[in-house]
């Protein structure tokens, strides 16, 4: 992983960008298994599934390396930029390096002083902190940021990728939650999700689900995706959660746990609500099972507030496998989190 000099704190000309060549996201992954981690990583790219999953891994790959702080600080440009400055530059008296992701950085074209500033900031070294900016995707390249792709350390960029590093990328997804997969099984499932990783990365969560934490996938796992399957009440639940009604809510959680359907896919289907609900807030998108909710639930809550959502099925999550807490007990707080604005 090469490491450049700083960035000059003046931001460059429009269309006379310096910024290093991209880095393959796997690629980079791959480096981290030291645990050194590059202190500015600009996140960009047409392909919001693959920055979903490069961000998960980053995730998973910094709490292991750091447990002392391995939950990871959400901003948005929204907070301001000395929030942002102070999150990457601030040594903690409890941990000894903090992971920071910077969501929407895009919205920093509006101001140029603001630009500048962040970049001319971001020139002084952290303590071992990393701080990763993600860009939405974008009909065409935002060469006002520039000065900001400048001033990191590495560049990854989110495109779709070749077969072969989809099958990498679904493993990988598996490997999260301690599973592995039969030969043959990930391509079976490629195949029947057409090569879409949106589609692919979603149905490879489902399999880790049905295999249980620590389990092995086989293609029986793979035929259960497409077969009927009880929880048809699931999509009323997640619009009810959707529309912020608790009461409405509430009571479709209990017929569903009642009617057998699995809480680790209740709660994925909680995470991929909000963390869907967000994207759409920075461009055209929406979870392909629940376009209807996805799209309500980011009329009905900003940005910051998404984040914050994310964030909390996160937690909701990590503290159930974590034995902190009981599965029910982290579902009921994940659904209080999702409805409350």
């Amino acid at each position: 992983m090469a490491v450049r000099k700083p960035a000059a704190k003046s931001a460059p000309r429009a269309g006379k960008s310096t910024a290093a060549a991209a880095v393959d996201p796997l690629a980079l992954l791959a480096k981290l298994e030291g645990g050194e981690f590059p202190g500015i990583v600009y996140l960009e790219g047409p392909d919001e599934a693959i920055k979903a999953a490069f961000l998960a891994d980053y995730r998973r790959a910094w709490a292991r390396a750091v447990p002392d702080s391995a939950t990871a600080r959400i901003l948005r440009p929204d907070e301001g930029i000395d929030e942002i400055l102070a999150a990457y530059q601030t040594v903690s008296m409890f941990t000894s390096r903090e992971l920071t992701i910077v969501f929407s950085i895009e919205k920093l074209v509006r101001s140029d002083k603001q630009i500048a500033t962040l970049a001319a900031g971001l020139s002084t070294p952290s303590s071992g902190s990393s701080l990763v900016l993600v860009e939405a995707a974008a009909d065409k390249p935002r060469k006002k940021l520039d000065a900001l792709r400048e001033a990191a350390v590495v560049r990854v960029e989110g495109t779709t990728p070749d077969e072969r590093a989809l099958l990498e990328w679904g493993r990988r997804r598996l490997l999260g939650t301690g599973n592995t997969a039969e030969a043959g099984v990930l391509q079976a499932l490629l195949d029947a999700c057409e090569r879409d990783p949106l589609a692919f990365l979603n149905e490879a969560g489902k399999l880790s689900v049905l295999a249980g934490d620590g389990g092995t996938v086989t293609m029986a796992h793979v035929k259960t995706l497409t077969a009927p399957r009880l929880g048809a009440e699931l999509p009323d639940f997640i619009m009810a959660v959707a529309q912020g009604d608790a009461k409405r809510a509430a009571q479709r959680l209990e017929r569903i746990l009642a009617a057998g359907e699995s809480e680790g896919t209740i709660l994925w289907s909680l995470g991929h609500l909000a963390s869907s609900s967000l994207v759409r807030t920075a461009a055209p998108y929406s979870w392909a099972m629940y376009k209807e909710a996805t799209a309500t639930m980011a009329r009905r809550r900003n940005a910051a507030s998404l984040a914050r959502a994310v964030d909390a099925v996160y937690r909701a999550e990590a503290a159930w496998k974590g034995g902190r807490t009981d599965v029910r007990s982290a579902l009921e707080q994940a659904t209080r989190d999702l409805v409350a604005n």
